[in-house]
């Protein structure tokens, strides 16, 4: 499935990996790349979990 996530989704998600590889991921940024995704998912009509997957990928892979 491919997956064309906005710029401030993607900067969400950027920032929680490089949390998350620091060993410091917030509860704030955890929260807003749920909230974001579950909006993703909402406004597109695809399961989160897809969604959360593919934005996982595109941000940790480079593919989305």
């Amino acid at each position: 499935m491919t997956f064309d996530f906005p710029a401030p989704l993607l900067a969400l998600e950027s920032r929680a990996w490089e949390e998350i590889q620091a060993g410091r991921l917030t509860v704030a940024t955890a929260h807003a790349v749920h909230a974001g995704v579950a909006e993703y998912a909402e406004a597109s009509g695809v399961a989160r979990y897809d969604v959360e997957m593919g934005l996982k990928q595109a941000v940790r892979h480079g593919e989305s």
